[in-house]
Formats: structure tokens, C-alpha cells, sequence
């Protein structure tokens, strides 16, 4: 069964996926909604307007339009229907992307209301970036929990002669055909299974 990590995941990168197919087909194509696409267009003639800058390097409210819409629907796919790590390439893309519509909003002026989504849907994707990439490193951690603990219990261990306690440190890594034998010598006497 899968692991309710793995399982959020999932339904996050297809949810996000598809959102961002939607809202990017509507950048690009008036076929889903002809009065959603006229809206897009109007924002981002108010975002070239207001980043002069854009025009001077030849990028217009149509291309920016463009350029966005097709990142929203290109990584829509990718965390849709493609496995493994461009996922998450897909995922900072989505990212940043959702942090320069955050910062368009805010240059224009606009109120909350027209830009909870992009506020919302960028914290969904970070959650999933930081749920994807915790998942990656926690073998790892969980590994070297072990080993350190079985390095303490050999450490530990205690060994008793008569009236005496003597403390020994041993780490024994022993790789024989037979691992049901072990012997181990100190001071000449042996102890053995």
C-alpha cells in the first residue's frame, strides 16, 4: 500500500496539474471561455503598462500572455502525467511563475480578491515541493538513525567476569558462509555461540 506521503503527493501534483492546464488554455485560447479570455488579456495589458521595461526588450502583453500561459499548460502536463523528478522541475517552474503574477498584481495595484488564487495555488505548490523533496531525504536519515543506534548498543555492551565489570568496546562487522558462528577472544578466554 502506499504511503499517505506518497498518496499526497499525488493527488496534489494531479489537482495543481490540472488547475494550471485550465487557467493556462485560458491564456491562451478564448475556446473555454471567451469572457475569461478577454480578462486575461485586458491584466496584461495593465501588467506591460506598468513594467515598462518589457517593451524595451521587445516582450508585449501578448507575448508575456503567451509565454505564460504556455508555461502554465506545458508543467500542468508534466505534474499531471509524468513520473519522477521533472515533476518538481515542473513545480518550481509553476513557482516562480506564480511569484511574478503575485508581483504583477501587486504593481498594478489590483485588490486581494484578484489575486487569492495565484496567493493560494503558490502555497499548494510549495507544500508540494517541500512534501516531494522531505520524502527524497528520509531513507537516509532514517539509515543513519539505525546505524548510530547499533553503533551505541555495540559500544555498550558489558561483560561480566566474576566480581568484576569490565567494559568493552567492540564493533564486530563479520561476514563468514556460516554467520550462526561467532567467536570473539579477550583476555584468552573465548566466548562463542
Amino acid at each position: 500500500m502506499a504511503s499517505p506521503r506518497t498518496i499526497t503527493i499525488v493527488a496534489l501534483s494531479f489537482a495543481l496539474g490540472l488547475f494550471f492546464v485550465f487557467m493556462g488554455t485560458i491564456k491562451l485560447t478564448p475556446r473555454l471561455s471567451k469572457d475569461a479570455y478577454d480578462e486575461m488579456k485586458r491584466a496584461y495589458k495593465s501588467y506591460a503598462k506598468a513594467l515598462p521595461g518589457l517593451k524595451k526588450i521587445g516582450i508585449s502583453s501578448v507575448l508575456l500572455r503567451k509565454i505564460i500561459g504556455s508555461l502554465e499548460v506545458g508543467c500542468g502536463v508534466v505534474l499531471t502525467l509524468v513520473p519522477g523528478r521533472p515533476k518538481d522541475v515542473a513545480n518550481f517552474l509553476l513557482l516562480l511563475v506564480m511569484l511574478a503574477v503575485l508581483f504583477f498584481h501587486q504593481l498594478v495595484g489590483d485588490p486581494l480578491k484578484r489575486y487569492a488564487h495565484a496567493l493560494v495555488f503558490g502555497i499548494l505548490l510549495t507544500c508540494r515541493l517541500l512534501i516531494a523533496r522531505q520524502s527524497d531525504d528520509r531513507p537516509e536519515r532514517e539509515d543513519s538513525r539505525e546505524e548510530q543506534h547499533i553503533n551505541d548498543q555495540e559500544k555498550n555492551k558489558l561483560l561480566t567476569d566474576d566480581s568484576h565489570l569490565l567494559l568493552y568496546t567492540l564493533t564486530v562487522k563479520l561476514r563468514t558462509p556460516d554467520p550462526s558462528v561467532l567467536y570473539i577472544t579477550v583476555d584468552n578466554r573465548t566466548f562463542g555461540n
